[in-house]
């Protein structure tokens, strides 16, 4: 494993908010439970907001940060030069969390999610969202989208939008794919977040985060 991989696993510092979580926790109760596998799973703080869901958590990163769960199972993986050494269709649920930004080939990212998930069962992917009023904003008047900027590199380096999620999915021939946003997003020019009722209103305009849920076919 390069230290360029390393390093920049290390500048996300292995969390995500949680909106994020909790905006996977309400797709992730639609798809029955059972053993769910996080990809890039960072320091665990998925797993308190699914744990209601699923029966058993196992977690795939670049290295082990500071404050993963004792006695929870982790494979150390480099995804931009190999998959994780786990077999096909060995989670009910695969889930991808702010984890395909920081990659170089996210298709190859997801073809590995779909491999690692049982027919049948649902693959979860999160990622910054570039079409938020904020990011384009920042796009128009910076030409970079907010969470590409200068400060954000080189842990952030694939800006995609919901329509790749889709594309890909249906390139890995998942079906029933479906599209949702964290309900929480950043103010332009100011830290304060968008009024929740806004933010449910609009939630691509207004959300900093979209995700995607598709199912493997039988």
């Amino acid at each position: 494993m390069t230290t360029d991989v390393i390093e920049r696993a290390r500048k996300s510092l292995g969390t995500s908010s949680d909106a994020i979580y909790a905006m996977v926790a309400r797709l992730a109760a639609r798809t029955g439970g059972g053993r769910l596998l996080d990809v890039g799973c960072g320091v665990g703080q998925l797993w308190p907001f699914v744990s209601e869901t699923f029966t058993d958590y196992v977690g795939a990163d670049v290295l082990r940060y500071d404050g993963f769960p004792e006695g929870v199972e982790l494979h150390t993986i480099d995804l931009d030069t190999g998959g994780v050494p786990l077999p096909d269709g060995f989670a009910d649920v695969v889930a991808g969390i702010e984890t395909i930004e920081h990659l170089e080939n996210p298709r190859a990212y997801v073809r590995e999610l779909v491999r690692l998930c049982k027919p049948g069962g649902w693959v979860i992917v999160t990622t910054p969202n570039q079409l938020s009023f904020l990011s384009k904003l920042s796009l128009v008047l910076k030409n970079e989208f907010s969470h590409f900027r200068g400060m954000n590199y080189p842990a952030h380096i694939t800006a995609l939008v919901a329509t790749d999620l889709h594309r890909m999915a249906a390139e890995c021939k998942l079906t029933d794919a479906v599209v949702d946003y964290s309900r929480c997003g950043r103010m332009p020019g100011v830290s304060w977040k968008w009024p929740g009722f806004l933010s449910r209103l609009l939630p691509r305009a207004c959300s900093d985060n979209v995700a995607l849920i598709a199912r493997k076919p039988l």
